[in-house]
């Protein structure tokens, strides 16, 4: 399998409805959330493209574009953009939708880089 078939066949994708226990008093996603919830996605992607055990090094810049009110599903896609000799990119987006409409629209994006791990946490190869 090819590098960009890896990719394309580790896509993630995951929905959520936001319950009011997930909400802050503004009635909208606790950041902290939606963050754990994009870790999350990215690393099951991440661990789907190299097959390797994997840990989350950093968080690059997280956009939050929209708030997510309660009462919405999210979508999380997580997508490999980057792939190193050790270390991998996951690109996270979540949107929104409504639950009784077709409106969608894109609230959050971030990316996470990943290691891959040998049993002693040292890093490996990925390819």
């Amino acid at each position: 399998m090819t590098t960009e078939e890896r990719i394309e066949a580790s896509q993630t994708k995951i929905f959520k409805a936001v319950f009011p226990n997930t909400t802050n008093h503004y009635d909208t996603l606790f950041g902290g959330t939606a963050m754990q919830l994009m870790d999350e996605v990215a690393f099951i992607t991440a661990t789907r493209f190299s097959r390797k055990r994997v840990v989350t090094v950093s968080s690059d810049k997280i956009d939050f574009k929209k708030p997510i009110a309660a009462g919405t599903i999210v979508e999380l896609i997580g997508k490999v953009t980057y792939v190193g000799k050790t270390s991998m990119k996951v690109n996270v987006e979540i949107y929104t939708e409504q639950m009784y409409s077709y409106e969608r629209e894109r609230a959050i994006v971030g990316d996470f880089t990943f290691v891959a791990i040998d049993e002693s946490k040292k890093p490996i190869q990925i390819l």
